[in-house]
């Protein structure tokens, strides 16, 4: 008996814990996360969350509700407005960089989609001097509009399979609706005709049809 010898009747039995209800063991060491792997991204996974999550701020008709990219830009262009020479240097600096960007990726589309254009066309005028055959290009060099002057380039035809599919059914619907716009025609050119409007209806949306076929992109 003595200090640190206390009696041998209130010891604790080997193997009992003097604080049964106290904190457990190892839970003051808590495992670290692990780290990502190479392959993964994580915080700019977590950056793009944050930007894109929406948020609700106070707009002159009242609240309403933007991703936080678009209000910490809006936040900018309001300070700019205001007179505020950091902001407005730094908004004038985005837009640059911004409208680079979309001048850059726009003149890169413009070149890629000339070259398809002529190369497949040369390869076309190869195979029918040749008299050979071959798979037929998706999308086909004559869907493929370049506008040269307005610096654009868009697809009016089908670029996958699926959509040659679609395109080629409504392809085959073509004569079907050329017979019905002409007989709105010969309808319309009656002076006594009978619920003209009703056949100016029809025929507005035979035109736009017929106009989509020869000119338009497969929804």
């Amino acid at each position: 008996m003595g200090y640190g010898k206390p009696p041998v009747a209130s010891r604790f039995c080997k193997g009992q814990s003097g604080n049964p209800a106290g904190r457990p063991r190892g839970s003051g060491t808590r495992k670290a996360s692990p780290l990502p792997s190479p392959q993964e991204e994580r915080l700019k996974a977590i950056v793009l969350a944050e930007a894109y999550r929406t948020i609700q701020v106070n707009d002159a008709s009242g609240p309403i509700s933007m991703p936080m990219a678009q209000a910490v830009i809006r936040s900018l262009a309001v300070n700019a407005a205001k007179g505020h020479h950091r902001a407005q240097r730094q908004f004038a600096e985005l837009l640059a960089t911004t409208e680079g960007e979309r001048r850059r990726r726009h003149e890169e589309w413009l070149g890629v989609a000339l070259t398809y254009k002529l190369e497949w066309e040369q390869e076309l005028d190869r195979r029918a001097r040749l008299g050979i055959g071959g798979p037929e290009p998706l999308p086909h060099p004559d869907h493929v509009r370049i506008d040269m002057y307005a610096g654009t380039a868009r697809i009016v035809g089908p670029a996958t399979k699926q959509e040659k599919a679609k395109w080629d059914l409504w392809q085959a619907q073509k004569p079907l609706l050329e017979r019905e716009l002409r007989g709105y025609e010969r309808r319309l050119r009656r002076p006594d005709c009978p619920d003209r409007r009703a056949v100016e209806r029809e025929a507005d949306r035979t035109r736009r049809a017929l106009a989509w076929l020869d000119d338009g992109s497969v929804g």
